[in-house]
C-alpha cells in the first residue's frame, strides 16, 4: 500500500510489450464505487471477497500482463497460478515519505482506508512482511531508488 505499484507498473509498460491492470481498478469498476466507500459501507471481509472473485478472473483470463494489486491480495489461494509475484520492498517510513513527497499527498492518504490509523497501519505492515517474502518470486528493494532503476531491475529478473 503506497509503495508505488501503479507508478512502477506504468514504467514497466513503457519499457516492455506488456499491458498493465490494477486489481483495485477492476474492483471499483465491478462495484461502480471507490474502494474507500466499499470499506466504509460493506467492510473489509466484503472487499476481500471481491479480491477473491478478481483473482479467479485473472487466473482464467489474463496472461502476459503486469498486475498491480492491493496490499492484501497476496492472501488469494491461487496467487501463484496468476503469474510471477514481485514484492516491492520498502520500510513503512519509506512508504510514508514517498506518499508525503507527492504534491497531492493529502488526497493520496485519504483514499487509503488502511492508512487512516498509522499505529494500526504499522502493525498491518509488520504482520505482512514475512508473508510478502514467502509468496514472492522476486524481491526488489524500491526505497530511495529511481523509477528507471527499479524497472530495469524487475525486467532483468523476469
Amino acid at each position: 500500500m503506497g509503495v508505488g505499484k501503479g507508478t512502477i507498473a506504468r514504467g514497466l509498460v513503457n519499457k516492455s510489450t506488456m499491458f498493465a491492470i490494477d486489481t483495485d481498478d477492476l474492483i471499483e469498476s465491478m462495484e461502480n464505487r471507490k474502494i474507500k466507500k466499499i470499506f466504509k459501507i460493506e467492510g473489509e471481509p466484503y472487499f476481500r471477497n471481491l479480491e477473491k472473485k478478481t483473482s479467479k478472473w485473472l487466473e482464467e483470463n489474463v496472461s502476459n500482463t503486469i498486475i498491480s494489486t492491493g496490499g492484501g491480495f497476496y492472501k488469494q489461494e491461487n496467487i501463484n497460478n496468476i503469474g510471477k509475484i514481485v514484492y516491492l520492498k520498502s520500510s513503512f517510513q519509506g512508504i510514508l515519505d514517498r506518499i508525503n513527497a507527492c504534491e497531492n499527498a493529502e488526497k493520496k492518504l485519504k483514499k487509503r482506508p488502511l492508512l487512516q490509523n498509522l499505529d494500526e497501519a504499522t502493525k498491518l505492515y509488520d504482520s505482512r512482511i514475512s508473508d510478502y517474502e514467502r509468496v514472492s518470486d522476486i524481491v526488489v528493494d524500491v526505497e530511495k531508488k529511481d523509477l528507471k532503476d527499479i524497472v530495469e531491475e524487475i525486467l532483468g529478473q523476469i
